[in-house]
């Protein structure tokens, strides 16, 4: 799989640290933009988000999958594996 997971992320955040590792988990790479170490990038993730100021904010190409629990329910329903491999 290629590196169309991009998760905004930032320092002491749980919910950060258990995207991450259902990802390493699965074997997905993601890239990782941590809003704290490149503060412009909360503009930009605040856009691509509509809003939204919780991290992380997890996006599949254009397609905004939202936090880690979107993230969770999108894998126990099966249906983060087609995302990915459609």
């Amino acid at each position: 799989m290629d590196n169309s997971i991009l998760m905004y992320s930032s320092h002491n955040c749980g919910y950060c640290d258990l995207a991450k590792k259902l990802l390493n988990e699965k074997g997905i790479q993601f890239k990782e933009i941590n809003i704290q170490v490149e503060t412009e990038k909360r503009d930009e993730m605040l856009q691509k988000s509509n809003g939204r100021r919780t991290v992380p904010q997890i996006f599949y190409k254009d397609l905004h999958i939202g936090g880690y629990q979107e993230l969770k329910k999108l894998d126990l329903s099966g249906k983060l594996d087609s995302i990915l491999d459609g």
